[in-house]
């Protein structure tokens, strides 16, 4: 029997599943929904069939859930970002903790005395510190602009369109990063369709305006990053001078690529107006004394800036680090938890694959007058070995935070040789640092738990586990 697109009426939907979809059943099969919010009962049709699941949209909703809430978004449903605006924020802090608790208890076997209830973020909405905005000359309709069969302008400065990476959604204001983002955002796209300068094709690989990235500190600096197809000057210099008009913008870049894609970590990048950089500061968790993070265009920084530094307090709160201690940072990015926690630590060691992320992970040492820190770029699996141990000393406490797929094998068989009396294993992925607990569950115990707020109206949710070695 064919099944897609058929209408299942009156469904009630029951739970929340993984990347913030919902879960509701119907004659034992589960089916995976989005746009909807535990209690909802509503009609939904089936978008697709997989051997044990089906998936669904909602196309009629009989009665609402008590856990909804307004979205204030207008761009809410179409956009792929802030999906879960429609429910209550403290209901969302809920299924985040459900989260890391099915995962940590399902893949990694974990007991959870130690489970702290989750950390909130203060602010839930213009809490990012970096958007990036993607031209197109094929902007996403909606239907009723289809159907009105008018002459509608094409261009777009926004977002991806989830699961159309040729369609984009044009923006007229977000609410996740703070002014002067949507300003800037605005102002550029009207000086580029009043002079008709031409927008990129995503499939024709065509146009010249690519991307902008707008990044905002906690100190209030702004640094704006234009991508572009050719250097000519004559296009790009007025859009960098109407950037650098916004008072608050201390930073301003530009970078010619032509690739297929667009990133542009090997690209240079040509700073026109300001620093090559803009700084975050952090308190020192000894000394209440300010720490600065010079972030350049190519720079690693969590997202959150002001929740970062809460997540970061509290993995130094669980390690414990002994002025005695060598304290390994492992997956250091620009060497922002091993700065942070030096003041604590006899040496503190960060490794990193970016080697452009050591260097501005060596800087931000300088410029703090930090000395107990050494940093080193290669391949964890080919760099964090028995070898490496005993050049630099084996550690007392480790601090790993890993991307999203987690830590190689190898690397949790290292860190099981290293007899190291504490881990603090940082991650916004609980599957993977589940899995991985598990590995180091051989010679290791999950002491404490804290997930961390760091993405309001998202699915997404750090955690910090504190592990202590099985005496």
């Amino acid at each position: 029997m064919k099944i897609k697109n058929k209408i299942l009426n009156n469904i009630e939907i029951t739970s929340v599943a993984a990347e913030g979809k919902c879960v509701a059943r119907f004659d034992g099969q589960v089916i995976f929904v989005t746009g909807v919010a535990p209690g909802d009962i509503c009609d939904i049709r089936i978008t697709r069939k997989k051997k044990s699941f089906l998936e669904a949209v909602p196309v009629k909703f009989h009665s609402y859930s008590k856990l909804r809430s307004t979205p204030f978004c207008t761009h809410y449903g179409t956009c792929g970002g802030c999906k879960w605006q429609h429910i209550d924020y403290d209901a969302q802090l809920k299924f985040k903790e459900q989260q890391v608790t099915d995962n940590l208890e399902r893949i990694g076997k974990i007991e959870l005395e130690g489970l702290k209830p989750i950390l909130s973020s203060e602010g839930t909405t213009y809490y990012r510190n970096k958007l990036e905005y993607t031209f197109s000359d094929s902007r996403w309709l909606t239907r009723e602009e289809i159907d009105s069969g008018a002459e509608l302008e094409r261009n777009a400065l926004g977002f991806h369109i989830p699961g159309r990476f040729d369609k984009i959604l044009d923006i007229d204001h977000c609410h996740l990063q703070p002014d002067p983002s949507n300003q800037i955002r605005l102002a550029v796209k009207k000086h580029a369709i009043e002079n008709n300068i031409s927008f990129f094709n995503l499939v024709k690989q065509t146009g010249f305006l690519r991307n902008l990235i707008i990044r905002t500190a906690s100190t209030d600096q702004v640094m704006a990053i234009l991508q572009v197809t050719a250097n000519e000057p004559k296009l790009i210099n007025p859009i960098l001078e109407l950037i650098s008009s916004f008072e608050e913008v201390t930073s301003v870049n530009y970078v010619v690529n032509n690739k297929g894609n667009d990133t542009y970590s090997d690209l240079e990048v040509m700073t026109t107006n300001g620093k090559p950089y803009i700084e975050e500061k952090m308190k020192s968790p000894v000394s209440d004394e300010e720490i600065t993070f010079r972030v350049g265009p190519k720079s690693f920084y969590q997202t959150n800036s002001l929740q970062a530094e809460i997540l970061y307090k509290r993995a130094w709160e669980m390690a414990k680090i002994d002025k005695k201690d060598i304290v390994y940072d492992l997956y250091t990015g620009t060497g922002t938890i091993a700065n942070y926690v030096a003041e604590s630590a006899k040496r503190v060691v960060g490794v990193e694959y970016v080697a452009a992320a050591i260097e501005d992970a060596k800087v931000n040492s300088e410029i703090n007058g930090i000395t107990n820190t050494a940093f080193f770029a290669g391949d964890m699996k080919d760099i964090f070995t028995g070898k490496f141990l005993k050049e630099n000393g084996r550690p007392d406490v480790i601090i790993t935070d890993p991307p999203r797929a987690g830590m190689h094998p190898y690397v949790c068989k290292v860190l099981l040789e290293t007899k190291a009396k504490r881990i603090v294993y940082i991650s916004c992925n609980p599957a993977t640092q589940a899995r991985d607990i598990e590995l180091l569950s051989k010679k290791y115990k999950v002491i404490e738990i804290q997930p961390v707020d760091m993405f309001p109206h998202t699915h997404h949710v750090e955690c910090i586990c504190l592990l202590e070695l099985r005496t």
